[in-house]
C-alpha cells in the first residue's frame, strides 16, 4: 500500500491496479495537462493538474465503494475508471474537446481504443480486468457507471473541491465525506439517503456558483475561444493529425502553435497573456433563436461576415456562443418519503438557479483593442442583435 500526499483529501492511498496504473504513459501525461486550462490566467494558483484530480476521484470511488459495499473484482474495475476516468482528453482538457469531437468523432469518455494500448491493457489483464469494461464505466454505463460518471459521480465532487482550494474561492466547497456517506442504490439507481435533499442542494449551488466565477469567467472564455480557433487552424495548416493532437499536453500544443506561420501570432498573445476583448457581451433574450442554434460551420461563416463588414482581417473577429443553459444536476435523485425523486421536482432552489443561470449567460463577440468599435457595430447588424 503507497499513500500519495494529496492538497486536498490528504493522503491518498494507492494499491492494486491502481498503483500499476499510475506508471503508464497514459496516466504520467496527465501530469502535464492542468486542470483548469485558460482559466489560470484568470486565477494564477489554479495550476493543478488532471493527475492529482484523477487521484482524487479514485479516492472518492474507494470511499464510496466501502460505503455501499462493493468489493472484489467490481470493487477492483470501479477504482481503475475512476483513476483513468481522464486519460482521453486532449491537451488544454475541455478547450480543444469539441476539436476532437469534430476531426474524430469521438467524446473525451470514449476511450475504448485508448484503453487497448499496450501499457494499460497490459496492466488491467493482469489484474483480471477487461479494458472494454473499464471504458464503458468510465463512460457511465451500467450500475456502477454511474459512479464514475452520472450526477452523483465522484468526478464532479472532487473537481468542485479541487478547483475552487486551488483557486482560492469560497464558492465550490462542498462535502465530500457527507455525500458518499449517503449514497446508496435504489432499483440500480444512485440515489442519496432519506432527509439529504439540502445535501444535494449544497452540490447544485457550488457548480452554479463556480460556472459564473470559474469556469465561466469571461477572460477563460476569451482566451479558450483563441485557442480553439488557433488550434484548428494549426490541423488545417500542417501535417500534425488529429490523433497525435489528442495526445499532446498543453506544452507540446503551446509549442507547435508557437511554431506554425498560421498560429504564431495568436499563441505569443497566449502566452503573454495580450487578449483579444468583449466587442460584444449580449444576454440572452437579446440573441436570435438562429444564432443560438448555429452550428461550428455557421459561427465560423458569422465570423467572416462580421470581419468583412467591420473591414478588419477574418481572424479578428471570434464568436462565442455557447449552448443553452442547462443545469444537469438537476436531475440528481433524492429519497424523499421513501421514493426516489429528482432534485428538481423537490427542491425550491432549482428554479431560483436555473433563472440566475440564464440571467448570467452571454454571447461574447471578441477582437483586437483597436477594432472593437467596428467589429461591435458589424456584429449587432449581421446577427441581428437587440
Amino acid at each position: 500500500m503507497h499513500a500519495i500526499k494529496d492538497a486536498v483529501h490528504d493522503y491518498v492511498e494507492v494499491d492494486g491496479v491502481a498503483r500499476d496504473l499510475l506508471d503508464t504513459a497514459a496516466m504520467q501525461r496527465l501530469r502535464h495537462v492542468k486542470q483548469l486550462s485558460t482559466v489560470r490566467l484568470v486565477y494564477p494558483s489554479a495550476s493543478h493538474t488532471r493527475f492529482e484530480h484523477s487521484l482524487g476521484v479514485y479516492h472518492l470511488a474507494r470511499e464510496a465503494l466501502t460505503q455501499l459495499g462493493i468489493d472484489g473484482a467490481r470493487a477492483d474495475a470501479v477504482r481503475a475508471a475512476a483513476l483513468l476516468h481522464d486519460v482521453g482528453h486532449g491537451p488544454y482538457g475541455h478547450q480543444t474537446e469539441r476539436i476532437i469531437e469534430r476531426r474524430l468523432g469521438r467524446h473525451h469518455d470514449d476511450v475504448h481504443e485508448l484503453l487497448e494500448t499496450a501499457d494499460i491493457a497490459g496492466v488491467l489483464e493482469s489484474h483480471g480486468l477487461a479494458p472494454d469494461v473499464i471504458a464503458d464505466l468510465i463512460a457511465g454505463r451500467g450500475k456502477l457507471g454511474q459512479l464514475v460518471s452520472g450526477d452523483l459521480d465522484v468526478d464532479r465532487m472532487d473537481y468542485l473541491l479541487r478547483d475552487a482550494h486551488h483557486t482560492g474561492v469560497p464558492y465550490g466547497t462542498v462535502d465530500p465525506g457527507r455525500l458518499v456517506r449517503v449514497l446508496k442504490f435504489v432499483d440500480g439507481t444512485l440515489a442519496l439517503e432519506e432527509g439529504n435533499v439540502a445535501t444535494a442542494e449544497s452540490l447544485l449551488v457550488a457548480r452554479a456558483l463556480m460556472n459564473a466565477t470559474v469556469y465561466r469567467h469571461h477572460v477563460s472564455r476569451i482566451a479558450g475561444s483563441m485557442l480553439e480557433r488557433s488550434a484548428e487552424r494549426l490541423l488545417d495548416s500542417t501535417d500534425v493529425t488529429p490523433e497525435r493532437f489528442a495526445r499532446m499536453t498543453d506544452a507540446e500544443l503551446l509549442t507547435s502553435l508557437q511554431g506554425c506561420a498560421e498560429t504564431t501570432e495568436m499563441a505569443t498573445r497566449l502566452a503573454e497573456r495580450r487578449l483579444y476583448k468583449r466587442a460584444v457581451w449580449a444576454e440572452l433574450e437579446a440573441v436570435p433563436d438562429a444564432v443560438l442554434e448555429a452550428d461550428d460551420e455557421a459561427i465560423r461563416a458569422f465570423e467572416g461576415e462580421i470581419a468583412e463588414a467591420a473591414d478588419v482581417p477574418a481572424r479578428s473577429v471570434i464568436v462565442d456562443c455557447p449552448g443553452r443553459p442547462s443545469m444537469p444536476e438537476t436531475d440528481t435523485r433524492v429519497v424523499v418519503s421513501g421514493t426516489v425523486r429528482r432534485l428538481h421536482e423537490q427542491s425550491p432552489l432549482v428554479q431560483g438557479l436555473q433563472a440566475a443561470q440564464r440571467a448570467q449567460w452571454r454571447l461574447g463577440v471578441y477582437a483586437p483593442e483597436a477594432d472593437l468599435e467596428g467589429v461591435e457595430r458589424a456584429t449587432k447588424r449581421v446577427l441581428g442583435l437587440e
